[in-house]
């Protein structure tokens, strides 16, 4: 008789699936400058994600074609011939990938589990961002604990992560019940410590219990930093199959017809009300909200958003 896996690679992830994701992060950017016109990061979503920063770098004669913005009037006054300010972009936009390894996470109804979805993206948001040149850290948040990794500009500092993103994934085959809400709460406040100003924080979860709080969070950070939401969603957790089944939680069991028009019309009107709500409050706030599934490859998902 077959043994049986232990981590199943559609329920769990390896450090070796996440290395992976390496080499299929061609194609997508995370930078908002590189952004063409009908992608989610170039249109009123996320009118605020500001790419990389400008410095002042000298003021030297004004070129024909220069931007009249960019007049130095002063220097202009002074001199009594025109002058106009250089400005070169930063060398670096640090990033911080938070990413959510709690037991809501792990639920998948075809492919993969939404833990495993949400690690694959931040793998592949790590290389893609150490690649362009910027220094990369990682927040993990599971039930009961929170790991932080600051932003560096090294591939160790990659592999770290993903190894505490591994370390969390696999300890929800024995998860314990734990206060998520205020673990986020937590973990979101802390990411408020750890960045200043113009950071690309990029958040991964399904955001089935965000607060108030959590949100005030938010907003606070997206004002002197680049925010992006990744949701990730499994179809059935809006769309319930035409047929009878159970549900559990170790400890208690229900059926659940879904074949009754009622119950099936209940998911759905719920699902679309969160979502429209979360999507709106983030909307207000400039922050754009991403979603991608537990079905189609990661990788295809991503490119077809920023492409």
């Amino acid at each position: 008789m077959k043994k049986q896996e232990e981590y199943p690679s559609q329920v769990f992830v390896s450090l070796s699936d996440l290395l992976r994701m390496e080499g299929l992060s061609q194609g997508v950017s995370f930078l908002a400058k590189r952004q063409k016109v009908k992608s989610v990061l170039g249109g009123k979503h996320a009118s605020k994600l500001r790419g990389r920063g400008m410095d002042f770098e000298e003021v030297r004669a004004y070129v024909p074609g220069d931007d009249i913005r960019n007049i130095d009037w002063k220097v202009t006054a002074r001199t009594q011939k025109t002058h106009s300010k250089v400005f070169s972009e930063e060398k670096e936009k640090p990033a911080l990938i938070v990413v959510d390894q709690s037991r809501s996470m792990l639920f998948g109804s075809q492919q993969k589990t939404k833990a495993a979805v949400a690690a694959e993206i931040a793998a592949l948001a790590a290389f893609k961002i150490q690649k362009e040149g910027d220094r990369v850290g990682g927040v993990v948040f599971a039930e009961e604990s929170v790991d932080i990794l600051y932003p560096k500009r090294n591939k160790k500092n990659i592999l770290r992560f993903l190894e505490r993103v591994v370390h969390h994934n696999r300890k929800l085959k024995d998860f314990r019940e734990g206060n998520r809400q205020a673990l986020l709460e937590e973990t979101i406040s802390k990411v408020n410590n750890i960045v200043t100003h113009d950071f690309l924080v990029i958040l991964i979860s399904d955001f089935v219990h965000y607060s108030e709080k959590v949100m005030r969070y938010l907003f606070k950070l997206s004002q002197h930093n680049d925010v992006m939401l990744i949701k990730v969603n499994d179809p059935m957790e809006r769309d319930i199959p035409n047929e009878e089944m159970v549900f559990g939680n170790r400890k208690e069991q229900f059926t659940v017809k879904g074949n009754k028009q009622s119950i099936k019309g209940k998911f759905e009107t719920g699902y679309d009300k969160d979502m429209d709500q979360f999507e709106a409050q983030m909307l207000r706030h400039h922050i754009p909200m991403i979603p991608l599934n537990t079905i189609d490859p990661i990788e295809q998902q991503l490119k077809k958003v920023f492409r």
